[in-house]
């Protein structure tokens, strides 16, 4: 086989097929993916939930993980936040003339292995090549399927004033780490948190009515997500600067380079709103978990100032939280 993708890989003959049969059945073969059909038949009995997602990240190998490893980590993500169980996946490739066949198989192993964790089957997919210069290297799109969970109702109206929002750890690590990795600033070893958070939001969905919405807080971050709460409502959501978790190099990274860590993408966390009777607990049971071990309550839902997020600083200002207005870095996911 040759060391790179040429063009005929995506011809739908010979080098096909021996893509699929060296690389992605080997690592992906499942009873449903086997029968290598146009779409799959899926055995669901619950309300579904469907997510898709397209990955172009630059750099496709990054400080904690891969476009491979991104793929999987953001489609489940987002299923696990209408609370669903994560089920089955498409997986999409879109190759560049020249690519190295060693990186694929490298790209493939990851999602394998991601998979793997997420507790998620690849059940169809598809290939294309396209010519050189056409494709900065590789694309990837996964959809995904997930089964509801009984009993869960998630959503911005549930949210009341006297609730707590909750981050399951430290905020802006995904945007940061991608940045200073494409332009190799800093000699300090700046990680994603890209991970796919099945048990950390299992963990959430234990204590049912009281859980009112959950969100990754991937581009526009944490800031920008809270503001999705609490736009065209009554409702407010304040927070306190002193409680939002930052990573110590994160933080030094932004500060260096004049950026807001509340408005740079995690791909392995997630925003809870929960009833203030159970906060506490649910702290407790996110910090034994290793990936949630620096989850904290960040603020809470008023009344003050309808349809705005706004941060209390530790000298008694008030700043309001708008949007993401401006693109702070592109292509990091």
């Amino acid at each position: 086989m040759e060391d790179i993708i040429s063009l005929s890989y995506g011809n739908g003959g010979t080098k096909t097929d021996s893509l699929i049969k060296k690389y992605l059945l080997p690592n992906f073969g499942n009873n449903l993916l086997n029968v290598l059909g146009d779409g799959a038949l899926l055995n669901t009995s619950n309300e579904i939930a469907f997510s898709t997602d397209s990955f172009v990240i630059y750099p496709m190998f990054f400080p904690g993980g891969d476009i491979g490893k991104l793929s999987v980590c953001g489609t489940v993500n987002d299923l696990l936040m209408c609370g669903s169980i994560p089920k089955y996946l498409s997986l999409s490739f879109i190759i560049e003339e020249g690519f190295l066949i060693n990186d694929f198989e490298k790209i493939v192993k990851s999602v394998a292995l991601t998979a793997k964790e997420a507790g998620v089957q690849i059940v169809t997919g598809d290939t294309k090549v396209v010519d050189k210069g056409h494709g900065h290297g590789i694309y990837i799109n996964t959809s995904g399927i997930g089964e509801r969970i009984k009993g869960i109702n998630l959503g911005k109206h549930r949210i009341n004033p006297g609730d707590k929002v909750i981050v399951t750890g430290n905020c802006g690590d995904h945007g940061i780490s991608v940045l200073c990795a494409r332009e190799k600033l800093f000699e300090e070893n700046l990680k994603s948190d890209c991970n796919p958070l099945n048990n950390v939001i299992y963990e959430i969905l234990k204590f049912g009515d009281n859980v009112k919405i959950l969100r990754d807080p991937t581009r526009g971050g944490v800031a920008t997500t809270l503001n999705e709460f609490t736009e065209d409502t009554e409702i407010c959501i304040e927070l306190d600067e002193n409680k939002i978790p930052v990573d110590k190099s994160i933080g030094s990274a932004c500060d260096l380079l004049g950026l807001d860590p509340l408005y740079s993408a995690n791909e392995g966390k997630a925003i809870a709103i929960v009833s203030a009777e159970v906060c506490d607990n649910v702290i407790e049971n996110l910090k034994k978990i290793d990936i949630s071990k620096d989850a904290a309550v960040i603020g809470q839902v008023t009344s003050f100032m309808p349809g705005k997020v706004i941060l209390n600083t530790p000298y008694g200002g008030r700043k309001i939280l708008n949007k993401l207005s401006y693109d702070m870095l592109p292509r990091i996911c």
